[in-house]
């Protein structure tokens, strides 16, 4: 498989997982995508995740985390910027998710952070997803 945005094929993964009420998902591993499981596990979206080997292969396990009616923590988890549409903000263009209810994930000059974060931060960046 030719994997083009390996970003959004995690977050699909992530998706589907929730979908079937797994509670665990494996995306093959990489800095980028274990930053992003980084912060959707400081924000509360998911219940934790390592990274592993197995057989010379990094993946992340993702453990998912559901509500107390058995429905998923996450409601929509949607890519941003794509390889073929890359979108960058200043600090200042940095969009709320719902009012504030959800999140950014951004890559800025100084890693990967919410859009929040980055906002304080003074920095802008390229958003990779939406959370809610």
């Amino acid at each position: 498989m030719n994997m083009t945005d390996p970003i959004a094929d995690m977050l699909t993964r992530v998706r589907n997982a929730l979908q079937a009420r797994h509670p665990k998902v494996d995306v093959p591993a990489s800095k980028l995508k274990a930053e992003i499981a980084r912060i959707l596990k400081e924000e509360g979206y998911i219940a934790n995740y390592k990274v592993a080997e197995e057989e010379g292969k990094r993946t992340i396990k993702i453990y998912l985390k559901y509500g107390s009616d058995e429905l998923p923590v996450i409601a929509r988890l949607q890519r941003v910027s794509r390889p073929g549409c890359r979108v960058y903000v200043g600090q200042r263009e940095i969009p709320q998710v719902l009012g504030g209810m959800g999140i950014n994930i951004l890559t800025t000059p100084r890693g990967v952070m919410t859009g929040r974060a980055a906002r304080r931060s003074g920095v802008g960046g390229e958003i990779l997803c939406e959370v809610w």
